[in-house]
């Protein structure tokens, strides 16, 4: 039975793919950093009788990583999958998101990712074989007004698999970027924001939330995510990024048309129903 390591189990993609991938056969560690919020992935479990079990495994904790992949290789004997999807949310324009928060979403988005990635890597090598999927995000790719930290972490999360997908090959490991457009998680309600309607960015800010609402008629589930993560993983033509939902593929496809300046352009002074009428040629987006 081969085994996976999926991070951010509690709810949302993690737990999605922690349930898919032990539904397929796997030998399912769900991660989680406390206990007492998994009660919804215990309950899946029990219910279907899955192999799989949470774990302790704070990605913000170099001991509690250590501890928890070192756990899996004991006694599973090998980690065949791991895929990093544990994260936070939040952000606000780039002058008032308090330098201290960014750091918080650096350390868990990114070095989280590292951590769990450094103390697995080790066994796979051993073995010379594996696959790696990092949890990114749309965000990873295209940088918009107003989440503009969200985005940094996620393109520097995007760079180090790609670098990293170069060095493990001639191991044996494939690496995956896995790129979310909006899924309906509890990262919403999680996400902690900086936005004062006295800003100078408010209109960024609100422009931000109407692109959320033109993406939420197009909004993937978890179990969506899940899906590409496993197809990821088990495909014969592996490839490094793999998109998650048409609002992703609708961005992707409308940025790589514009030049770096029309895309900042398109963030300039203008009326709403001129701002409405130029995304949707951009990018395809249906507004009401």
């Amino acid at each position: 039975m081969p085994v996976a390591l999926v991070t951010g189990c509690s709810s949302g993609i993690g737990l999605a793919t922690a349930l898919h991938f032990a539904r397929q056969g796997y030998d399912v560690w769900a991660g989680v950093r406390n206990a007492a919020t998994a009660t919804e992935l215990r309950g899946a479990i029990e219910r279907e009788r899955l192999p799989a079990r949470p774990l302790a495994l704070d990605v913000n904790d170099e001991a509690a990583v250590q501890r928890g992949v070192g756990e899996v290789v004991a006694k599973a004997g090998a980690i065949d999958v791991l895929v990093n999807n544990a994260g936070i949310g939040g952000g606000g324009p780039i002058e008032e998101v308090p330098v201290d928060f960014a750091q918080s979403m650096f350390e868990t988005n990114y070095f989280g990712v590292i951590r769990v990635i450094r103390a697995a890597l080790p066994s796979m090598r051993e073995r010379r074989r594996g696959a790696i999927v990092n949890v990114s995000s749309i965000a990873g790719r295209v940088a918009i007004a107003g989440h503009g930290h969200y985005s940094a972490v996620k393109h520097a999360l995007e760079a180090a698999s790609e670098a990293l997908a170069q060095e493990v090959q001639g191991f044996g490991i494939r690496v995956a970027i896995v790129e979310p457009g909006v899924v309906v998680t509890p990262i919403f309600q999680k996400a902690k924001r900086f936005a004062e309607p006295s800003s100078p960015y408010a209109e960024h800010v609100r422009r931000l939330l109407l692109f959320y609402q033109a993406q939420m008629k197009m909004a993937s589930q978890p179990d969506d995510a899940a899906r590409v993560i496993y197809e990821a993983v088990t495909t014969k033509e592996p490839r490094l990024r793999w998109l998650v939902g048409e609002d992703a593929r609708l961005l992707i496809a409308g940025r790589q048309r514009l030049s770096d300046e029309a895309f900042v352009a398109g963030a300039r002074p203008m009326p709403d129903s001129e701002y409405l009428a130029e995304m949707k040629q951009r990018f395809g987006f249906e507004w009401q």
